[in-house]
């Protein structure tokens, strides 16, 4: 069974089609970004310590930095799982906090993907409020 390192860092198909229905904040024949979990991972390295964003914010920025209208809200939701159980692991081999993709500048506890985290929530909460993203 492939790491979620592995998985993350597996070339995949992405790119910007059209929207193929309407589903929740996405409209049939939107351009739309399916992205890589290394692009999810890429950006959300880009959110500066102490700040946050939500789900829904880090989709419509992926999908300007990309030039499309949209991001895959289905997608999103299996890379964040993907990013968020990388970087668990690099931690497991003893990379510093500073050293992996600080995830939890998007999610939450109240974030689904947080409940399906195989080393739980604790963590989530515990880096968010290190950085005063949580009271």
């Amino acid at each position: 069974m492939k790491s979620w390192t592995d998985r993350l860092n597996t070339p995949g198909v992405n790119g910007i089609r059209a929207t193929p229905r309407t589903m929740g904040d996405v409209v049939e024949g939107q351009p739309m970004l399916v992205p890589t979990p290394r692009q999810v991972d890429d950006f959300i390295r880009t959110i500066p310590q102490g700040s946050s964003m939500s789900v829904r914010e880090l989709r419509s920025g992926l999908a300007r930095r990309h030039g499309a209208d949209v991001t895959c809200p289905v997608t999103i939701g299996y890379h964040l799982r993907t990013v968020a159980e990388a970087a668990n692991e690099d931690i497991e081999r003893g990379l510093a906090i500073s050293e992996v993709t600080p995830f939890w500048r998007v999610l939450d506890r109240k974030t689904p993907t947080t409940g399906k985290l195989s080393f739980g929530a604790a963590f989530v909460e515990q880096q968010r409020r290190s950085e005063g993203l949580e009271p």
